[in-house]
């Protein structure tokens, strides 16, 4: 069993940046691949970014290839999301998801947090 809960969202002016954090509890953080999720009102939820368990592959979706950056601390058992370059269309509702299997398509996601609201104003 995994918990996650994500921090760093808040309002943002078009071109700034925010540092996402999420802190897993529960044993084994190491063993888990790490995916960011958002959704945005009205929308359905959609892949952000993934990263393997070890940190070495990180995968991106086109939206934010450039922008955002995915890494890890397993000795702290968090995973982050540096978001640079925020553009009004990244405001939305940011989970963090593991998961032991391959791909980054959220129904390979088998634990999920809460979420943190990301705003960007033009």
């Amino acid at each position: 069993q995994v918990q996650l809960v994500e921090s760093g969202g808040g309002l943002v002016q078009a071109g700034g940046s925010l540092r996402l954090s999420c802190v897993a509890s529960g044993r084994s953080f190491w063993s888990y691949a790490m995916g960011w999720f958002r959704q945005a009102p009205g929308k359905e939820r959609e892949f952000v970014a993934r990263i393997s368990s070890g940190g070495s592959s990180l995968y991106y979706a086109d939206s934010v290839k450039g922008r955002f950056i995915i890494s890890r601390d397993n000795a702290r058992n968090t995973v982050y999301l540096q978001m640079n370059s925020l553009k009004p269309e990244d405001t939305a509702v940011y989970y963090c998801a593991a998961t032991r299997a391959v791909g980054y398509t959220d129904s390979v996601f088998d634990y999920w947090g809460q979420g943190t609201q990301v705003t960007v104003s033009s």
